[in-house]
């Protein structure tokens, strides 16, 4: 089950706003940690670095594949997590919560408003769209 308060890209990233600090909160789908299998690496940019929106912040590897990642939205990098450096299993065992990769200082606040909703997502992972990426 997909969170609802999570917005996606199609590039199976997820980004929600952090109500507490009004930073963007960044991270993997469980799809697409089910479709990369045992992860074997990940890199992370390091905080005060800036990212672009829909470029690639970082690289995540498994046994089957290497993907980047891509970025929501435009900003800077102000937290990373370790936690999933240090554990890879993360990533598969809690993509929605433990998992979060990067915490952003977003340019925009309105930049969640072009993603997918949580319905939209999974409508987009059944479809034939998606299996063609």
């Amino acid at each position: 089950m997909v969170p609802k308060d999570l917005r996606f890209t199609k590039t199976h990233e997820w980004a929600k706003v952090e109500e507490t600090s009004n930073l963007v909160v960044v991270g993997i789908s469980d799809f697409a940690a089910g479709q990369l299998g045992d992860i074997v690496y990940v890199e992370l940019p390091e905080a005060g670095q800036t990212v672009a929106l829909e470029d690639a912040f970082g690289v995540i590897e498994s046994v089957k594949a290497a993907v980047e990642l891509y970025s929501p939205v435009s900003g800077e990098v102000v937290e990373v997590n370790q936690a999933v450096a240090d554990d890879l299993d993360l990533v598969s065992k809690d993509p929605y919560g433990g998992a979060w990769m990067i915490k952003v200082r977003a340019d925009d606040s309105g930049a969640l408003d072009g993603l997918m909703t949580a319905a939209d997502y999974e409508a987009y992972v059944k479809s034939a769209e998606c299996e063609q990426e």
